[in-house]
């Protein structure tokens, strides 16, 4: 049975075109900002309400009048498939549709395209740039992704899969092949009159000058072409130096280098130096958030695929396992430790009151040096040749953070039993975060001169690492001052 609107509600207001309803919609965005809800939030959660209540014509009217982003976030934070193929269905225009498409994760455009005919597939992406229709069939089963881009226009599947040949993460899986570029022979005012008809290329801010085999001999901003006399060559007035990437160069490299040269746009060009296709800034905000989210879920102790309500239990456990494995080993040997200096802890049982101290703040600042070193790399603020400088600096940090903090144990631990055990409590924890800090820093290091992640050395890995170290030091001076502490 179809549901129908509760009567009793009332009628959802921020849809409307009329005055009235449009202010009372400003007044609720506004009463909402004020409880720390954002408007991408209140969206949500609207679609979420009407969809339950089925107010499908409210819902219908507030789709069409949404970004198609703002579409996709909504379509993303249903629960079900058949919830996300209901509004993607009611999404008004197969241009925004395939818009909508786009700006969607790989599990959400499996499950609404899942009954859709590939012809009806097809004509959804007619309109979308290359690397969008190549970045949509990417999350398809290739079969299915061969089919679709044989009913698209030839000249339009010959650039699809001309992107979808290259790895997803690199230069060339994220390039759009709808770019702007001249002849170095050609002058300005043919320049301007070539301009005057690119209604196809990405951007324009840009405009890149070719040889007679294509090859990538130099960049022009479009200030340059409009101020110089129109029967200048562009080879005259061209930057040579172009800064590019190649078509397998990985995304996070080519995010730092827009990056770190301020650019709204990179070419991309073949290994003989032929142009390829071109990386606008729009694509670079995406590949940095997801090398972020990335980066956070190992440090975190996860996996990429590991994604929160997306993955079954069962899948998403045997994703998280191994990590935990690493911690469950650590604490063993940990437990390990404690046995082996066993005779120690009975003589003074008050070192046992020190030890979950000792590894928690061991492990803690191990993590915080590790996170700056891993960022710093990812930035482009640390290179692998920094290596002796940061490991310099980072240990001064760690040394001086002892030693406020080991003050602090001695302190207590001459308040605890007079002796010598705050000094070995304190200087203990100096020691340990030395060792931390030193390790953390050169670990991530190492990693990247090994080709590795680096994130993978933060998170269950160091800190685990950091709280043994940290044990064994203390339970060793302990040990060796025992006659002192009895």
């Amino acid at each position: 049975m179809q549901p129908t609107e509760d009567q009793n509600d009332p009628k959802p207001q921020e849809f409307s075109g009329r005055p009235v309803e449009r202010d009372a919609l400003r007044e609720m965005l506004r009463d909402h900002a004020d409880r720390g809800q954002t408007k991408s939030d209140i969206v949500v959660q609207s679609v979420e309400r009407l969809l339950r209540r089925g107010a499908i014509t409210n819902l219908s009217r507030m789709l069409g009048r949404m970004h198609p982003a703002d579409v996709a976030k909504s379509i993303r934070h249903l629960s079900s498939s058949k919830e996300k193929r209901e509004v993607f269905e009611l999404v008004r225009g197969e241009s925004k549709r395939g818009q909508v498409l786009s700006e969607l994760d790989g599990d959400s455009i499996h499950e609404v395209l899942d009954d859709l005919l590939h012809s009806d597939v097809a004509w959804l992406l007619k309109d979308l740039g290359p690397d969008d229709v190549a970045y949509i069939l990417g999350f398809l089963p290739d079969e299915r992704a061969k089919e679709i881009l044989a009913l698209m226009r030839a000249e339009d599947s010959t650039e699809i899969a001309d992107i979808l040949k290259y790895e997803k993460d690199t230069a060339g899986g994220i390039m759009t092949t709808e770019f702007f570029s001249l002849s170095e022979d050609e002058t300005a005012q043919e320049a301007i009159n070539r301009l005057q008809q690119a209604t196809d290329a990405e951007m324009v801010f840009y405009i890149y000058v070719t040889d007679k085999e294509d090859h990538l001999v130099g960049v022009l901003s479009l200030r340059q072409v409009l101020t110089v006399p129109p029967s200048t060559p562009l080879k005259n007035i061209m930057t040579r130096d172009v800064m590019s990437v190649a078509v397998d160069t990985d995304q996070e490299e080519v995010a730092r280098q827009v990056a770190s040269y301020n650019l709204l746009a990179i070419p991309v060009v073949e290994k003989d130096g032929i142009l390829a296709g071109i990386i606008t800034v729009d694509d670079i905000v995406d590949v940095i958030r997801e090398e972020a989210t990335e980066d956070m879920l190992k440090m975190a102790g996860a996996i990429e695929e590991d994604k929160v309500s997306k993955s079954s239990s069962l899948g998403a456990a045997k994703l998280r396992l191994p990590w935990l494995f690493t911690n469950l080993v650590g604490s063993l040997l940990s437990g390990a430790i404690l046995w082996y200096f066993r005779y120690t802890i009975q003589e003074v049982v008050a070192i046992v009151s020190f030890i979950p101290v000792i590894a928690a703040m061991g492990g803690n600042v191990g993590l915080q040096s590790s996170t700056l070193i891993i960022r710093g790399l990812a930035i482009g603020q640390v290179e692998s040749s920094d290596v002796w400088t940061v490991l310099f600096r980072e240990t001064k940090v760690g040394l001086i953070m002892g030693l406020a903090c080991g003050l602090i144990l001695t302190v207590v631990g001459w308040g605890l039993q007079q002796g010598i055990l705050g000094v070995v409590v304190g200087t203990s924890l100096v020691i340990a975060f030395f060792v931390s800090t030193s390790m953390a820093t050169v670990m991530p290091i190492l990693l990247k001169r090994m080709k590795v992640d680096p994130a993978i050395a933060a998170g269950p890995f160091v800190t685990t690492v950091n709280d043994i170290t940290g044990i064994t030091i203390y339970l060793s001076l302990a040990s060796i001052f025992l006659d002192h502490l009895r």
